[in-house]
């Protein structure tokens, strides 16, 4: 089978290659899933970078998220059927065919397209545990930053749902007006010398529970700023590359909390009821075109180098994905 395989770190352009590798086959509990579209995740690229937390033995095939159809059933799996269409994270899934955990699969209705289904889990699963770990209720006000990213635009949404006010901060002015073309409102673009005070005129002085910050940089403290005392900056991405960069004062007077989240973590921990309920949350949004999963191109396995290179771009309205 045909997969995109790399066995050094580097640049995802220049490291990965398409390679035949030997058809996996499922032990217990798991299946294999013919690959018909994969996602191209941030944390992917650093992945094949070496930047990520966690650096798969190598030589290794790239990808964690994809959507198929099984193919092959491992021992003990009787709730799934082969020729079922699924969504499914697993290791290795920018291939022909990969393995995923059977019980962590999940069943796509026909109102899911295969590009929607291919970023099903991930960045959704991500914004819905998100608000939960920031304990944000109805009627809470929440900041955060990269609103227009694949987390960001997911958590408002799913939050609006929820009764929980978010404050949308955007790097670009022209990416309030697409947030509002996606129903996304209470968008700020920081590039404006007054945003400050059109963030305050939005919460009308309420306080702000929490900010969560997928920046980092100078980012994450404009979101500390912007807390009310004893609130929380929760930190899930590095997108600037850069440190955190937080004002002293801000921690102390205000008793802020930073917290980090890593969904790879907190996610094993959810009982399979939360899980079944956050998923089942999602799938409905999605299906109901509440919440919009965005492509902004389509590659060919073959294409792979392509692929990575036009995902590492910033200012995309969706993402990137790969075809089997």
């Amino acid at each position: 089978m045909r997969s995109a395989s790399y066995s050094r770190y580097g640049a995802p352009q220049d490291v990965l290659t398409v390679e035949d590798k030997a058809l996996p086959e499922p032990g217990p509990g798991q299946i294999r899933i013919r690959m018909r579209m994969a996602s191209i995740h941030n944390h992917d690229l650093l992945t094949v970078s070496g930047q990520y937390g966690v650096k798969p033995a190598l030589p290794s095939v790239a990808g964690t998220e994809a959507m198929g159809t099984v193919d092959a059933l491992g021992e003990g799996v009787t709730h799934l059927k082969v020729g079922q269409r699924v969504a499914a994270s697993g290791q290795g899934t920018w291939a022909e065919y990969y393995l995923a955990t059977a019980a962590m699969a999940v069943p796509l209705p026909d109102s899911i397209d295969d590009e929607a289904g291919s970023q099903l889990i991930s960045m959704p699963l991500s914004a819905l545990t998100l608000l939960d770990f920031a304990e944000a209720g109805n009627g809470d006000w929440i900041v955060q930053n990269a609103a227009n990213g694949a987390v960001g635009k997911a958590l408002a949404v799913f939050a609006k749902r929820r009764g929980v006010n978010v404050v949308n901060l955007v790097r670009r002015s022209q990416a309030v007006a697409e947030l509002a073309e996606l129903g996304i409102d209470h968008a700020v673009s920081t590039d404006q010398s007054d945003w400050r005070a059109k963030v305050a005129a939005l919460t009308g002085g309420a306080a702000i529970k929490a900010g969560i910050d997928g920046v980092g940089g100078p980012s994450s403290g404009e979101l500390l700023s912007l807390l009310g005392e004893k609130g929380v900056l929760v930190s899930f991405g590095l997108m600037s590359g850069k440190p955190m960069e937080l004002s002293a004062s801000d921690m102390i007077f205000k008793e802020a909390v930073v917290k980090g989240f890593w969904l790879a973590k907190i996610g094993p921990t959810l009982s399979p009821e939360k899980m079944r309920s956050l998923v089942g949350e999602i799938v409905e949004a999605v299906a109901a075109g509440t919440v919009k999963l965005g492509v902004s191109a389509v590659f060919g396995l073959d294409e792979i180098s392509k692929a990575t290179a036009a995902a590492g771009e910033p200012h995309r309205k969706g993402k990137v994905l790969i075809r089997a």
